[in-house]
């Protein structure tokens, strides 16, 4: 029996533990938040190290990506470094291969046609791939880096203009308690209606789901959310709000969407490799074996 957590800073209202087999291995895959408390956090890894599969880091990214350079977030490293026998994975690896496969695959079954469709991303540099995979798929795109996590309202359109900024800011911004660019703890289970223009010019919304969460206007008619992590609360609120349709890059697994660091952590389960030694190649060829399929659902 395999055995991955997800670690999070996030809120301890959003745990879930399910068991399911994957490729004829025997999986316990689960959630447990630590409401922003990063010293219980590392705690707990500590506590599990040796004895789970791999780990997830949640409610933190380990690393941020814009263009090919790649941006080390020193909060999530001393979580990272807790752990000396058990991997540690945060998702990127899966944002990089997973998510663009999710957009390739709803525009060739179409699913959704992205040519000349209004996007808002609310973060490019924690979902790179998803934001490459929707440009070359003609969308017109915005890009929320600056509104989202630095409460700066000027929407970006351009991925050259986030590589550009990420040179001057991450070095900076990777430097900062992890809290001040991104909710952790209760801040993710509470919704203050802010920058709605954005949302409402959006035919689509797409990225990290706790930033939307967070910030969504009550009404969403018409529209389409491409997200991770959502627990059944979240797809009811979504329902009432008017949302046509959700897509989670992640698959349902009795009534959750975990977030691509549990999935990337049951990849590394199942690659019998160390985590050093993977390469895109070798997830991509794991999803081929898995069959993934994102989750669709019709709400209105």
């Amino acid at each position: 029996m395999k055995h991955v957590v997800s670690v999070s800073l996030g809120s301890s209202k959003r745990n879930h533990r399910a068991q399911v087999k994957i490729l004829g291995e025997d999986f316990i895959i689960e959630r447990i938040g630590t409401d922003g408390d990063k010293k219980k956090a590392i705690e707990l890894i500590k506590e599990l190290d040796g004895k789970v599969s791999a780990f997830g880091l949640g409610g933190i990214d380990l690393y941020l990506w814009a263009g090919n350079r790649r941006y080390i977030i020193k909060d999530a490293v001393e979580l990272a470094k807790a752990a000396k026998i058990s991997p540690v994975v945060d998702g990127s690896g899966l944002k990089n291969t997973l998510e663009r496969r999710v957009i390739n695959y709803l525009q060739e079954n179409k699913i959704i046609d992205f040519k000349g469709k209004k996007v808002l991303l609310v973060a490019a540099t924690d979902r790179f791939g998803m934001a490459q995979a929707m440009v070359e798929k003609g969308a017109k795109m915005t890009f929320g880096d600056l509104i989202f996590a630095l409460g700066i309202p000027i929407p970006l359109h351009s991925l050259k203009t986030i590589d550009i900024l990420s040179r001057i800011l991450m070095p900076i911004l990777s430097r900062l308690p992890f809290e001040m660019l991104y909710p952790t703890g209760k801040k993710q289970e509470s919704n203050q209606v802010k920058y709605k223009k954005f949302f409402d010019d959006a035919e689509i919304i797409a990225g990290d789901f706790i930033y939307i969460k967070r910030y969504m206007p009550p009404e969403l008619f018409g529209k389409t959310i491409i997200t991770n992590t959502v627990t059944q609360e979240d797809v009811m609120t979504l329902k009432d709000s008017g949302l046509k349709m959700l897509v989670t890059t992640t698959p349902e697994i009795q009534g959750r969407s975990f977030g691509t660091n549990v999935m990337e952590a049951v990849l590394v389960s199942l690659s019998g490799k160390r985590l050093e030694e993977i390469t895109p190649a070798d997830y991509e060829q794991l999803l081929e074996k898995i069959g993934f399929l994102p989750r669709i659902e019709i709400l209105n």
